[in-house]
Protein backbone atom coordinates (compact mmCIF):
# COMPACT_ATOMS: atom_id res chain seq x y z
CA UNK A 1 0.00 0.00 0.00
CA UNK A 2 3.11 2.35 -0.09
CA UNK A 3 3.94 2.24 -3.89
CA UNK A 4 2.88 5.43 -4.84
CA UNK A 5 4.34 8.04 -2.01
CA UNK A 6 3.17 11.16 -0.76
CA UNK A 7 4.17 14.33 -2.96
CA UNK A 8 7.33 16.18 -0.63
CA UNK A 9 5.93 19.40 -0.38
CA UNK A 10 2.42 17.71 1.04
CA UNK A 11 2.50 16.50 4.35
CA UNK A 12 1.23 12.74 4.14
CA UNK A 13 -2.09 11.70 5.33
CA UNK A 14 -1.81 10.07 8.55
CA UNK A 15 -3.07 6.44 7.99
CA UNK A 16 -5.51 6.11 10.22
CA UNK A 17 -7.11 8.66 7.86
CA UNK A 18 -6.10 6.64 4.86
CA UNK A 19 -7.44 3.55 6.48
CA UNK A 20 -10.86 5.45 7.19
CA UNK A 21 -11.75 6.67 4.14
CA UNK A 22 -10.89 3.14 2.54
CA UNK A 23 -13.39 1.79 4.89
CA UNK A 24 -16.61 3.60 2.83
CA UNK A 25 -15.27 1.41 -0.36
CA UNK A 26 -17.17 -1.64 1.82
CA UNK A 27 -20.35 0.82 1.07
CA UNK A 28 -20.17 1.60 -2.55
CA UNK A 29 -18.17 -1.97 -3.07
CA UNK A 30 -21.32 -3.90 -1.76
CA UNK A 31 -24.30 -1.85 -3.45
CA UNK A 32 -22.16 -1.57 -6.69
CA UNK A 33 -21.88 -5.39 -6.75
CA UNK A 34 -24.70 -7.35 -5.27
CA UNK A 35 -27.89 -5.65 -6.70
CA UNK A 36 -26.01 -5.96 -10.53
CA UNK A 37 -24.90 -9.53 -9.43
CA UNK A 38 -28.45 -10.78 -7.80
CA UNK A 39 -31.24 -8.50 -8.27
CA UNK A 40 -31.51 -9.33 -12.07
CA UNK A 41 -31.36 -13.46 -11.83
CA UNK A 42 -33.60 -12.86 -8.11
CA UNK A 43 -36.23 -11.34 -10.96
CA UNK A 44 -36.11 -13.88 -13.14
CA UNK A 45 -34.91 -16.97 -11.92
CA UNK A 46 -37.04 -16.86 -8.42
CA UNK A 47 -39.78 -13.98 -8.77
CA UNK A 48 -40.96 -15.28 -12.40
CA UNK A 49 -40.45 -11.79 -13.95
CA UNK A 50 -40.04 -11.93 -17.67
CA UNK A 51 -36.11 -11.00 -18.59
CA UNK A 52 -37.28 -7.29 -20.46
CA UNK A 53 -39.61 -6.28 -17.76
CA UNK A 54 -36.59 -7.09 -15.04
CA UNK A 55 -34.15 -5.07 -16.45
CA UNK A 56 -36.32 -2.24 -16.61
CA UNK A 57 -37.45 -2.51 -12.71
CA UNK A 58 -33.32 -2.68 -12.34
CA UNK A 59 -32.67 0.30 -14.59
CA UNK A 60 -35.93 2.83 -13.55
CA UNK A 61 -34.79 3.14 -9.56
CA UNK A 62 -31.17 4.26 -10.70
CA UNK A 63 -32.50 6.05 -13.17
CA UNK A 64 -33.72 7.80 -10.46
CA UNK A 65 -30.16 8.68 -8.76
CA UNK A 66 -29.27 10.43 -11.84
CA UNK A 67 -31.36 13.40 -10.96
CA UNK A 68 -30.79 12.77 -7.60
CA UNK A 69 -27.19 13.12 -7.39
CA UNK A 70 -25.94 16.81 -8.24
CA UNK A 71 -28.74 17.67 -6.09
CA UNK A 72 -26.79 15.34 -3.48
CA UNK A 73 -24.27 16.98 -4.41
CA UNK A 74 -25.04 20.76 -3.68
CA UNK A 75 -26.46 19.48 -0.48
CA UNK A 76 -23.08 18.20 0.93
CA UNK A 77 -21.40 21.66 -0.49
CA UNK A 78 -23.69 23.85 1.34
CA UNK A 79 -23.08 22.28 4.40
CA UNK A 80 -19.41 22.15 4.28
CA UNK A 81 -19.02 18.94 6.61
CA UNK A 82 -19.69 15.86 4.28
CA UNK A 83 -19.49 13.13 7.20
CA UNK A 84 -22.91 13.62 8.65
CA UNK A 85 -23.78 12.29 5.40
CA UNK A 86 -21.81 9.34 5.67
CA UNK A 87 -23.32 8.12 9.04
CA UNK A 88 -26.60 8.77 8.05
CA UNK A 89 -26.95 7.95 5.00
CA UNK A 90 -24.91 5.06 5.47
CA UNK A 91 -27.00 3.26 8.27
CA UNK A 92 -30.15 4.32 6.23
CA UNK A 93 -28.72 2.41 3.42
CA UNK A 94 -27.97 -1.18 5.37
CA UNK A 95 -31.34 -1.21 6.60
CA UNK A 96 -32.88 -0.42 3.21
CA UNK A 97 -30.71 -2.83 1.38
CA UNK A 98 -31.81 -6.13 3.86
CA UNK A 99 -35.72 -4.83 3.37
CA UNK A 100 -35.26 -5.01 -0.50
CA UNK A 101 -34.54 -9.15 -0.93
CA UNK A 102 -37.27 -9.35 2.42
CA UNK A 103 -40.07 -8.91 0.47
CA UNK A 104 -43.70 -10.58 2.02
CA UNK A 105 -44.73 -11.61 -1.36
CA UNK A 106 -43.76 -14.62 -3.05
CA UNK A 107 -43.71 -13.81 -6.66
CA UNK A 108 -45.96 -12.53 -9.54
CA UNK A 109 -46.47 -8.72 -10.01
CA UNK A 110 -46.87 -7.27 -6.30
CA UNK A 111 -43.85 -8.97 -5.40
CA UNK A 112 -41.54 -7.03 -8.34
CA UNK A 113 -43.54 -3.85 -7.60
CA UNK A 114 -42.21 -4.21 -3.79
CA UNK A 115 -38.77 -4.61 -5.20
CA UNK A 116 -38.63 -2.14 -7.33
CA UNK A 117 -39.84 0.62 -4.28
CA UNK A 118 -37.35 -0.81 -2.07
CA UNK A 119 -34.72 -0.44 -4.61
CA UNK A 120 -35.93 3.08 -5.01
CA UNK A 121 -35.41 4.19 -1.59
CA UNK A 122 -32.62 2.30 -1.42
CA UNK A 123 -30.85 3.83 -4.65
CA UNK A 124 -31.62 7.71 -3.07
CA UNK A 125 -29.75 6.12 0.41
CA UNK A 126 -27.12 5.21 -1.01
CA UNK A 127 -26.77 8.70 -3.51
CA UNK A 128 -26.65 10.74 -0.05
CA UNK A 129 -23.59 8.63 0.87
CA UNK A 130 -21.71 8.42 -2.21
CA UNK A 131 -21.81 12.26 -3.78
CA UNK A 132 -20.18 13.22 -0.35
CA UNK A 133 -17.54 9.96 -0.08
CA UNK A 134 -16.48 10.83 -3.39
CA UNK A 135 -15.96 14.24 -2.71
CA UNK A 136 -13.48 14.21 -0.35
CA UNK A 137 -10.15 12.95 -1.46
CA UNK A 138 -10.20 16.45 -3.28
CA UNK A 139 -10.47 18.07 0.06
CA UNK A 140 -8.51 15.75 2.41
CA UNK A 141 -5.37 17.03 0.67
CA UNK A 142 -4.05 19.34 -2.05
CA UNK A 143 -0.61 16.37 -3.09
CA UNK A 144 -1.04 15.01 -6.94
CA UNK A 145 0.76 11.85 -5.67
CA UNK A 146 -1.12 11.86 -2.02
CA UNK A 147 -4.24 11.90 -4.06
CA UNK A 148 -3.34 8.38 -5.88
CA UNK A 149 -2.22 7.32 -2.45
CA UNK A 150 -5.91 7.92 -0.86
CA UNK A 151 -7.34 5.96 -3.71
CA UNK A 152 -5.13 3.37 -4.11
CA UNK A 153 -5.74 2.29 -0.46
CA UNK A 154 -9.53 2.89 -1.52
CA UNK A 155 -9.52 0.95 -4.59
CA UNK A 156 -7.74 -1.99 -2.41
CA UNK A 157 -10.87 -2.27 -0.62
CA UNK A 158 -12.90 -1.49 -2.59
CA UNK A 159 -11.51 -4.79 -4.34
CA UNK A 160 -12.06 -6.11 -1.22
CA UNK A 161 -15.85 -5.81 -0.59
CA UNK A 162 -16.43 -6.50 -4.13
CA UNK A 163 -14.54 -10.05 -3.08
CA UNK A 164 -16.55 -10.44 0.06
CA UNK A 165 -19.85 -9.91 -1.11
CA UNK A 166 -19.44 -10.59 -4.67
CA UNK A 167 -18.51 -13.77 -3.51
CA UNK A 168 -20.40 -14.17 -0.22
CA UNK A 169 -23.42 -13.45 -1.35
CA UNK A 170 -24.64 -16.31 -3.91
CA UNK A 171 -23.24 -18.78 -1.88
CA UNK A 172 -25.20 -17.25 1.37
CA UNK A 173 -28.03 -17.77 -1.19
CA UNK A 174 -27.38 -21.11 -1.91
CA UNK A 175 -26.50 -22.76 1.72
CA UNK A 176 -29.40 -20.95 3.19
CA UNK A 177 -32.49 -22.47 1.07
CA UNK A 178 -31.71 -20.35 -1.99
CA UNK A 179 -35.14 -18.89 -3.31
CA UNK A 180 -36.79 -16.07 -1.14
CA UNK A 181 -35.19 -17.56 1.52
CA UNK A 182 -31.69 -17.26 0.70
CA UNK A 183 -31.87 -14.06 -0.92
CA UNK A 184 -33.53 -12.63 2.46
CA UNK A 185 -30.34 -13.96 4.11
CA UNK A 186 -28.10 -12.17 1.78
CA UNK A 187 -29.46 -9.40 2.17
CA UNK A 188 -29.23 -9.18 5.41
CA UNK A 189 -25.15 -10.20 5.45
CA UNK A 190 -24.73 -7.12 2.69
CA UNK A 191 -26.67 -4.86 5.02
CA UNK A 192 -24.71 -5.98 7.73
CA UNK A 193 -22.06 -5.09 6.19
CA UNK A 194 -22.62 -1.63 4.54
CA UNK A 195 -23.10 -0.74 8.39
CA UNK A 196 -19.63 -1.58 9.05
CA UNK A 197 -18.33 0.25 6.10
CA UNK A 198 -20.23 3.45 6.73
CA UNK A 199 -19.48 3.76 10.91
CA UNK A 200 -15.55 2.91 9.69
CA UNK A 201 -15.26 5.68 7.21
CA UNK A 202 -17.52 8.27 9.42
CA UNK A 203 -15.52 7.48 12.71
CA UNK A 204 -11.87 6.39 11.28
CA UNK A 205 -11.93 10.34 9.16
CA UNK A 206 -12.97 12.41 12.62
CA UNK A 207 -9.54 13.89 13.02
CA UNK A 208 -9.20 14.64 9.24
CA UNK A 209 -8.57 18.35 7.82
CA UNK A 210 -11.21 18.78 5.26
CA UNK A 211 -11.24 22.12 3.31
CA UNK A 212 -15.16 21.25 2.27
CA UNK A 213 -16.44 24.69 1.29
CA UNK A 214 -18.29 26.74 3.25
CA UNK A 215 -20.32 28.48 0.37
CA UNK A 216 -20.90 27.25 -3.45
CA UNK A 217 -22.03 28.87 -6.68
CA UNK A 218 -25.07 30.45 -6.28
CA UNK A 219 -27.69 27.79 -8.46
CA UNK A 220 -27.74 24.55 -9.10
CA UNK A 221 -27.49 25.93 -13.01
CA UNK A 222 -24.52 27.50 -12.34
CA UNK A 223 -22.58 24.70 -10.73
CA UNK A 224 -23.69 22.31 -13.62
CA UNK A 225 -21.89 24.88 -15.64
CA UNK A 226 -18.68 25.08 -13.98
CA UNK A 227 -18.57 21.34 -14.49
CA UNK A 228 -19.37 21.26 -18.27
CA UNK A 229 -17.05 23.72 -18.58
CA UNK A 230 -13.85 21.57 -17.72
CA UNK A 231 -12.53 19.73 -20.85
CA UNK A 232 -10.77 17.11 -18.80
CA UNK A 233 -13.94 16.71 -16.21
CA UNK A 234 -15.82 15.82 -19.66
CA UNK A 235 -13.69 13.65 -20.87
CA UNK A 236 -13.07 11.70 -18.11
CA UNK A 237 -16.92 11.30 -17.29
CA UNK A 238 -17.90 10.26 -20.89
CA UNK A 239 -15.06 7.52 -20.72
CA UNK A 240 -16.33 6.29 -17.21
CA UNK A 241 -19.54 6.13 -17.99
CA UNK A 242 -19.32 4.00 -20.99
CA UNK A 243 -16.80 1.96 -19.15
CA UNK A 244 -19.06 1.43 -16.16
CA UNK A 245 -22.03 0.22 -18.45
CA UNK A 246 -19.73 -2.25 -19.85
CA UNK A 247 -18.53 -3.17 -16.38
CA UNK A 248 -21.87 -3.95 -15.07
CA UNK A 249 -23.37 -5.75 -17.98
CA UNK A 250 -20.06 -8.27 -17.00
CA UNK A 251 -21.29 -8.35 -13.42
CA UNK A 252 -25.22 -8.97 -14.40
CA UNK A 253 -23.84 -11.74 -16.75
CA UNK A 254 -21.84 -13.68 -13.74
CA UNK A 255 -24.89 -15.88 -12.62
CA UNK A 256 -26.13 -16.39 -15.80
CA UNK A 257 -22.74 -17.48 -17.45
CA UNK A 258 -21.56 -19.43 -14.00
CA UNK A 259 -25.11 -21.57 -14.55
CA UNK A 260 -25.40 -21.45 -18.46
CA UNK A 261 -21.84 -21.72 -19.45
CA UNK A 262 -20.10 -23.32 -17.01
CA UNK A 263 -22.46 -25.14 -15.48
CA UNK A 264 -20.80 -25.24 -11.93
CA UNK A 265 -21.97 -25.19 -8.26
CA UNK A 266 -20.75 -21.87 -7.13
CA UNK A 267 -19.64 -20.96 -10.00
CA UNK A 268 -20.32 -17.24 -9.26
CA UNK A 269 -18.31 -17.10 -6.19
CA UNK A 270 -15.45 -18.76 -7.79
CA UNK A 271 -15.78 -16.40 -10.51
CA UNK A 272 -15.61 -13.30 -8.25
CA UNK A 273 -12.83 -14.93 -6.32
CA UNK A 274 -10.73 -14.95 -9.89
CA UNK A 275 -12.13 -11.45 -10.47
CA UNK A 276 -10.98 -9.98 -7.62
CA UNK A 277 -8.31 -12.05 -5.63
CA UNK A 278 -5.00 -11.52 -8.23
CA UNK A 279 -6.10 -7.68 -8.21
CA UNK A 280 -5.28 -7.19 -4.44
CA UNK A 281 -2.22 -7.96 -5.51
CA UNK A 282 -1.44 -6.08 -8.31
CA UNK A 283 -2.83 -3.35 -6.92
CA UNK A 284 0.88 -1.25 -5.75
CA UNK A 285 1.94 -2.45 -9.16
CA UNK A 286 -0.93 -0.24 -11.00
CA UNK A 287 0.69 2.57 -8.82
CA UNK A 288 4.46 2.36 -10.08
CA UNK A 289 2.71 1.77 -13.81
CA UNK A 290 0.79 5.20 -13.03
CA UNK A 291 3.75 7.18 -11.93
CA UNK A 292 6.19 6.01 -15.15
CA UNK A 293 3.42 5.94 -17.74
CA UNK A 294 1.29 8.79 -16.55
CA UNK A 295 -2.70 8.00 -15.32
CA UNK A 296 -4.26 8.77 -18.82
CA UNK A 297 -1.95 6.04 -20.74
CA UNK A 298 -2.25 3.54 -17.53
CA UNK A 299 -6.21 3.90 -17.80
CA UNK A 300 -5.79 3.10 -21.07
CA UNK A 301 -3.53 0.37 -20.42
CA UNK A 302 -5.68 -1.48 -17.50
CA UNK A 303 -9.08 -0.66 -20.17
CA UNK A 304 -7.37 -2.68 -23.07
CA UNK A 305 -6.08 -5.38 -20.83
CA UNK A 306 -9.27 -6.03 -19.24
CA UNK A 307 -11.23 -5.83 -23.10
CA UNK A 308 -8.66 -8.36 -24.22
CA UNK A 309 -9.76 -10.62 -21.53
CA UNK A 310 -13.40 -10.56 -22.02
CA UNK A 311 -12.81 -11.41 -25.28
CA UNK A 312 -10.69 -14.24 -24.70
CA UNK A 313 -13.74 -15.48 -22.85
CA UNK A 314 -15.55 -16.10 -26.06
CA UNK A 315 -13.55 -19.81 -25.69
CA UNK A 316 -15.09 -20.39 -22.42
CA UNK A 317 -17.51 -23.17 -23.36
CA UNK A 318 -14.26 -25.15 -24.76
CA UNK A 319 -11.85 -24.17 -22.02
CA UNK A 320 -11.35 -25.99 -18.84
CA UNK A 321 -12.16 -24.49 -15.29
CA UNK A 322 -8.94 -23.15 -14.52
CA UNK A 323 -8.42 -21.61 -17.84
CA UNK A 324 -11.62 -19.85 -17.38
CA UNK A 325 -10.94 -18.25 -13.94
CA UNK A 326 -7.05 -17.57 -15.52
CA UNK A 327 -8.71 -15.90 -18.21
CA UNK A 328 -11.20 -13.53 -15.34
CA UNK A 329 -8.25 -13.33 -12.97
CA UNK A 330 -6.56 -11.01 -16.20
CA UNK A 331 -9.85 -8.93 -16.49
CA UNK A 332 -9.78 -8.19 -12.56
CA UNK A 333 -6.06 -7.42 -12.85
CA UNK A 334 -7.27 -4.70 -15.76
CA UNK A 335 -10.35 -3.74 -13.67
CA UNK A 336 -8.15 -2.79 -10.91
CA UNK A 337 -6.00 -0.57 -13.25
CA UNK A 338 -9.04 0.95 -14.11
CA UNK A 339 -10.16 2.07 -10.55
CA UNK A 340 -7.02 3.18 -9.40
CA UNK A 341 -6.75 5.64 -12.43
CA UNK A 342 -10.25 6.58 -12.67
CA UNK A 343 -10.54 7.70 -9.30
CA UNK A 344 -7.73 9.25 -9.19
CA UNK A 345 -8.17 11.54 -11.81
CA UNK A 346 -11.17 12.87 -10.60
CA UNK A 347 -9.81 15.08 -7.92
CA UNK A 348 -7.30 16.21 -9.79
CA UNK A 349 -10.25 17.53 -12.25
CA UNK A 350 -11.49 18.91 -9.33
CA UNK A 351 -8.34 20.37 -8.22
CA UNK A 352 -7.97 22.15 -11.42
CA UNK A 353 -11.11 23.87 -10.84
CA UNK A 354 -10.42 25.08 -7.27
CA UNK A 355 -7.17 26.51 -8.15
CA UNK A 356 -8.69 28.17 -11.54
CA UNK A 357 -12.25 29.83 -9.55
CA UNK A 358 -10.73 30.10 -5.81
CA UNK A 359 -13.62 27.74 -4.97
CA UNK A 360 -14.26 24.72 -3.59
CA UNK A 361 -16.97 22.58 -5.17
CA UNK A 362 -16.32 19.24 -5.09
CA UNK A 363 -19.99 18.34 -4.38
CA UNK A 364 -20.92 19.59 -7.79
CA UNK A 365 -18.43 17.53 -9.64
CA UNK A 366 -18.92 14.11 -7.91
CA UNK A 367 -22.82 14.98 -7.62
CA UNK A 368 -22.07 14.66 -11.70
CA UNK A 369 -20.05 12.21 -11.50
CA UNK A 370 -21.88 9.72 -9.39
CA UNK A 371 -24.85 10.54 -11.69
CA UNK A 372 -23.12 9.21 -14.67
CA UNK A 373 -21.48 6.23 -12.74
CA UNK A 374 -25.33 5.55 -11.30
CA UNK A 375 -26.18 5.83 -15.02
CA UNK A 376 -23.39 3.58 -16.31
CA UNK A 377 -24.22 0.74 -13.19
CA UNK A 378 -28.19 0.82 -14.38
CA UNK A 379 -27.62 0.28 -18.41
CA UNK A 380 -25.75 -2.63 -18.27
CA UNK A 381 -28.29 -4.96 -16.51
CA UNK A 382 -30.90 -3.50 -18.34
CA UNK A 383 -28.58 -4.27 -21.44
CA UNK A 384 -27.76 -7.07 -20.19
CA UNK A 385 -31.52 -8.55 -20.07
CA UNK A 386 -32.42 -7.03 -23.38
CA UNK A 387 -29.61 -9.75 -24.75
CA UNK A 388 -31.29 -12.12 -22.69
CA UNK A 389 -34.71 -11.18 -24.22
CA UNK A 390 -33.81 -10.99 -27.57
CA UNK A 391 -32.04 -14.38 -27.49
CA UNK A 392 -35.25 -16.37 -26.07
CA UNK A 393 -33.95 -16.92 -22.12
CA UNK A 394 -36.74 -18.86 -20.33
CA UNK A 395 -37.54 -16.89 -17.00
CA UNK A 396 -38.38 -19.15 -13.35
CA UNK A 397 -40.22 -18.73 -10.17
CA UNK A 398 -39.27 -22.13 -8.35
CA UNK A 399 -36.06 -20.70 -7.32
CA UNK A 400 -33.65 -22.70 -10.03
CA UNK A 401 -32.81 -21.28 -13.65
CA UNK A 402 -34.68 -23.02 -16.29
CA UNK A 403 -33.50 -25.06 -18.87
CA UNK A 404 -31.75 -22.84 -21.66
CA UNK A 405 -31.51 -24.04 -25.68
CA UNK A 406 -28.43 -23.09 -27.89
CA UNK A 407 -29.52 -19.59 -28.85
CA UNK A 408 -29.81 -18.62 -24.79
CA UNK A 409 -27.00 -20.01 -23.82
CA UNK A 410 -25.11 -17.93 -26.96
CA UNK A 411 -27.09 -14.50 -25.78
CA UNK A 412 -25.67 -15.45 -21.95
CA UNK A 413 -22.07 -16.01 -23.05
CA UNK A 414 -22.16 -12.74 -26.03
CA UNK A 415 -23.49 -10.67 -23.51
CA UNK A 416 -21.04 -11.63 -20.74
CA UNK A 417 -17.91 -11.17 -22.84
CA UNK A 418 -18.17 -9.64 -26.53
CA UNK A 419 -20.84 -6.18 -25.05
CA UNK A 420 -18.25 -5.80 -21.94
CA UNK A 421 -14.98 -5.97 -24.39
CA UNK A 422 -16.36 -3.31 -26.93
CA UNK A 423 -17.92 -0.79 -24.27
CA UNK A 424 -14.57 -0.50 -22.15
CA UNK A 425 -11.99 -0.68 -24.94
CA UNK A 426 -13.95 1.95 -27.30
CA UNK A 427 -14.41 4.31 -24.54
CA UNK A 428 -10.52 4.94 -24.12
CA UNK A 429 -11.08 6.97 -27.19
CA UNK A 430 -12.97 9.96 -25.02
CA UNK A 431 -9.29 10.15 -23.26
CA UNK A 432 -7.64 11.98 -26.05
CA UNK A 433 -9.81 14.76 -24.42
CA UNK A 434 -7.82 14.58 -20.88
CA UNK A 435 -5.05 16.39 -19.84
CA UNK A 436 -2.77 14.53 -18.11
CA UNK A 437 -0.40 16.22 -16.11
CA UNK A 438 0.95 17.16 -12.46
CA UNK A 439 -1.07 20.76 -12.92
CA UNK A 440 -3.93 20.57 -15.84
CA UNK A 441 -4.41 23.48 -17.78
CA UNK A 442 -7.35 25.91 -17.14
CA UNK A 443 -10.39 23.83 -18.44
CA UNK A 444 -11.22 25.08 -21.94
Amino acid sequence: MTAAGPSPDVPALPRRVLAGYATGSLVTGAFGTVPGLLLLPYLTDTLGVAAGVAGLLVLLPKAWDVLLNPVAGRLSDRRGDRRPFLLGAGLALGVLFAAMFAGPIGSGPAAAAYVAFAFLATATAFALFQVPYVAMPAELTDGYAERTRLTTWRVAVLALAILVSGALAPLVVEQTGGGLSGHRWAGLFVGALIVVGALGTFLGTRTAESRAPAASEPSLRAQLAVAAGNASFRALLLCSVIQAVGVATMLAGVQYFADHVLRREAGATLLFAAFVGPALLIMPLWSRIGAGLGKRRSLIVASLLFAAGALALLAAPGLPPAGVYLTVAVIGCGYAGQQVFVLSMLPDCIAADTERTGRRQAGVFTGLWTAGETLGLALGPGLYALVLQLFGYVSSATGEAAAQDDTARLGVLLGFTVLPAVLVGAAVVLLRGYADARRLPSPA
